[in-house]
């Protein structure tokens, strides 16, 4: 009999002590994990609305995240773009920069005083080699003209030969020629250097008004002592320019200490 009643005493489960946490099952802690337990709540842990709440956070967090990352980039590859979508949703016209290649149509190139002088002396060249050719072409037609007998009443009426005076008349066709050579030259230049023709221009009249205003007074010089390149003809650089100015201010001193 007794060991029945041991077998049954041990079979049978033993009594658990009532604690808090049995008293209250919905008591969001445990007595075994203290207030920690509660500072590291999972969501399913939460009732609902505050779950519903934590999610709707998340997914927020999560989609303003990714809004300014996309912004960053889209920032960052083509910065035009949002300050157009800016614009935009300000009711503003939204503001294109041009790119290099549209900036600059339209546009003449800057000219500088060496790149000017470099054209000014392409400029002269042009016009001689027009003048020869001109003076050539004029010398010929001269020529072939008054073999025809057109000018006969006219060397009747000079007192000189006729050779002598056919002679004179075909020198003053070359010399026409010659003076109208300059003329074609610069038209030619100027019209395979459009885009700086207006600058050159600009340029021109500056130049000589800065010779006009520094060269030395002519008045102090004489047939033995003339003024060293009066007209600036000789420059075609910023430093020939630069020898010239000296020149001008060596002749003044000189004519001044000789008066001394």
């Amino acid at each position: 009999m007794s060991s029945a009643l041991k077998s049954v005493v041990l079979r049978w489960p033993a009594a658990r002590p009532v604690g808090l946490a049995q008293c209250c099952p919905k008591a969001p802690f445990s007595t075994a994990a203290g207030r920690s337990t509660t500072r590291s709540l999972s969501i399913t842990q939460l009732p609902l609305r505050s779950r519903q709440q934590q999610q709707v956070l998340t997914a927020a967090s999560r989609v303003l995240s990714r809004a300014a990352s996309g912004l960053a980039g889209s920032a960052q590859k083509s910065p035009n773009a949002t300050n157009n979508k800016t614009a935009t949703a300000l009711g503003e016209k939204p503001q294109v920069k041009p790119t290099p290649t549209s900036a600059n149509v339209g546009v003449e190139p800057t000219l500088d005083w060496n790149t000017f002088f470099k054209l000014r002396l392409r400029r002269r060249r042009v016009q001689v080699l027009f003048s020869i050719t001109s003076s050539l072409v004029g010398g010929v037609g001269g020529a072939l003209l008054l073999s025809t007998g057109v000018a006969e009443p006219l060397v009747s009426l000079i007192p000189l030969e006729p050779y002598v005076t056919l002679g004179i008349m075909v020198i003053t066709f070359a010399g026409m020629g010659w003076l109208v050579g300059p003329i074609i030259g610069s038209e030619v230049f100027y019209m395979l250097n459009g885009k700086v023709k207006k600058q050159i221009r600009i340029k021109e009249s500056e130049f000589l008004s800065r010779v006009k205003r520094n060269r030395a007074d002519p008045s102090n010089s004489s047939a033995s002592n003339p003024v060293p390149d009066f007209y600036g003809e000789k420059i075609q650089s910023v430093a020939g320019y630069r020898r010239w100015l000296k020149d001008q201010r060596a002749f003044n001193r000189k004519k001044n200490a000789a008066f001394v």
